[in-house]
């Protein structure tokens, strides 16, 4: 047989059993369960043990009374949605205000007919049955939309990566990359007012994108056999300015400022500067570079020297380390506190690499 769902559990919390008593026996004739507690003390000892779809609250308790015993209930997360009632002999405005202001939802001054409580009790309870049903339903939704928007950015990728064969794996090691770099950044203190857990989850989401605008380059420039010319390596510098313009054009679909595109934005069109202004396409230098490119730069440089491509070998973790060192290096193509922290965790990088070694040798 299948199992029955809980039915709504009622949380009843006053000091004098009697009262207690008094309440269950008005509400005996509704569909639900119920729980007690005889002091505010009490009540959170036991009310977490079985989150309630209403609680009645007396607010004249000795020790801890019913408004104090509200305040403590709203700090846990799971306990903000909670209905609460206060049942009470005290009826002045000044109460009645101080309820409603730390959230609760009804007041119903003692003594109290049996009906009308029995009567609010189930509104609240079909309220709350209601709202809960309806934020079920938004979060379904927008994990759908999460979903969509994350497997769109991936399939964005994955159609720049397949015109170049010779970068298979590139844009998920890439993103594993970004997202160990950035975390090692973050526990190092840098980069406080940009580098938040939000803004890590849109490196890993957005690195994909990193090279969208290669779609736009010719294929007898992209999938060149061997070194490119000084016009032609011109033109693939382009992939930046254009991945822009895609990002653009999906910003402008849709109509408001999204974070997730501000960052793709920023990571496509400034992964190639460098630190001392020699990159491209616009020879941004320091400060001027989205912190997004920077972090993408050691990432995308560390996995195309370790891939092999018709031009040169695969290079192993060793070697590429000393290549970025000599040749690239801090403060010159790297961000000096982006390449700290690379060396920090450069042992997870080659732990990725060696995971997702598609492309490599």
């Amino acid at each position: 047989m299948r199992e029955q769902p809980n039915k709504p559990l009622v949380f009843v919390v006053d000091d004098v059993p009697e009262n207690i008593q008094i309440a269950l026996s008005h509400l005996k004739g509704l569909d639900v369960e119920f729980a007690y507690a005889t002091s505010g003390e009490q009540a959170l000892a036991r009310i977490t043990q079985r989150i309630p779809d209403l609680i009645l609250m007396d607010v004249m308790m000795p020790g801890m009374n019913g408004f104090a015993t509200m305040q403590e209930l709203r700090k846990y997360p799971t306990m903000h949605s909670v209905p609460v009632v206060f049942l009470t002999a005290r009826s002045e405005p000044e109460d009645v205000a101080r309820g409603f202001e730390l959230g609760g939802v009804d007041y119903i001054t003692k003594p109290f007919h049996g009906i009308e409580l029995r009567s609010r009790v189930r509104n609240h309870l079909e309220l709350h049955s209601y709202r809960m049903s309806l934020e079920q339903k938004v979060l379904a939704r927008t994990r759908e939309t999460t979903l969509l928007k994350d497997i769109t950015i991936l399939a964005m990728g994955e159609l720049a990566e397949h015109r170049d064969a010779n970068t298979g794996g590139h844009i998920n090691r890439t993103r594993f990359f970004v997202k160990v770099l950035a975390e090692a950044l973050f526990e190092m203190g840098k980069f406080p007012d940009i580098l938040t857990h939000e803004y890590i989850v849109l490196l890993y989401k957005t690195a994909p994108l990193h090279d969208i605008g290669k779609v736009a380059i010719r294929d007898s420039i992209l999938l060149k056999k061997g070194r490119l010319t000084v016009e032609e390596f011109n033109e693939m510098k382009k992939h930046t300015i254009y991945g822009e313009e895609v990002i653009d054009k999906l910003a402008q679909m849709a109509g408001e400022p999204m974070a997730f595109l501000e960052c793709a934005r920023d990571m496509v069109g400034s992964h190639h500067e460098k630190y001392n202004g020699t990159g491209y396409p616009r020879g941004l230098k320091a400060d001027e570079i989205p912190l997004a490119g920077r972090i993408m730069a050691i990432a995308d440089v560390y996995d195309a020297l370790r891939t092999k491509r018709s031009y040169k070998k695969a290079v192993s973790h060793e070697e590429t380390m000393y290549i970025m060192e000599t040749e690239d290096g801090r403060g010159r193509h790297f961000d000096p506190d982006i390449y700290d922290a690379f060396l920090a965790v450069e042992q997870d990088f080659a732990y990725i690499a060696k995971e997702h070694s598609k492309g490599l040798e």
